[in-house]
């Protein structure tokens, strides 16, 4: 498969309006995800940081990301007895540029996207709290991606 994406997890919920992921639990959710689908696979990785290593067929990784979210939605949805969430979801994507600080496989790798998604009450205060217009401002357009679901509902 052509591309690599790594995951991690930021559970940033007050009211627990879903359960928190262990990170195997997290991990399983796109393994199972991804499982009957073609060209994308997903395997848990031991890591301080990333939880899932998603490889995939192409080059696409907004059209990867935003399968994740979908995925994660869905399991989310089917956590709740109303179907609703009422939260967001953020997926946050940028590909390592810069060169490898580790040869480890479970590392981010040059050319690998590293993949944040978080789940908070509201997705304008996260991205302010981690500066992300800043962090992504000065890099090129087709370097990062950003999905929202507001409210589970994707933009």
């Amino acid at each position: 498969m052509a591309g690599r994406m790594l995951l991690s997890h930021n559970y940033n919920l007050l009211d627990a309006a879903v359960p928190p992921l262990e990170r195997s639990q997290f991990a399983q959710v796109f393994v199972d995800g991804f499982a009957a689908r073609d060209g994308i696979s997903a395997m848990a990785i031991d890591h301080p940081h990333w939880c899932v290593e998603v490889k995939f067929d192409g080059d696409d990784a907004v059209a990867v990301g935003q399968a994740c979210a979908e995925v994660l939605l869905a399991v989310r949805r089917s956590q709740r007895d109303d179907d609703t969430l009422p939260y967001d979801t953020l997926v946050l994507g940028g590909i390592k540029t810069t060169p490898a600080t580790s040869v480890s496989p479970t590392a981010l790798q040059t050319g690998d996207w590293g993949v944040d998604i978080a789940e908070t009450g509201e997705a304008a205060s996260f991205l302010n709290a981690i500066n992300w217009m800043a962090l992504t401002a000065m890099k090129p357009e087709e370097q990062v991606f950003q999905i929202e679901a507001i409210r589970g509902e994707l933009k």
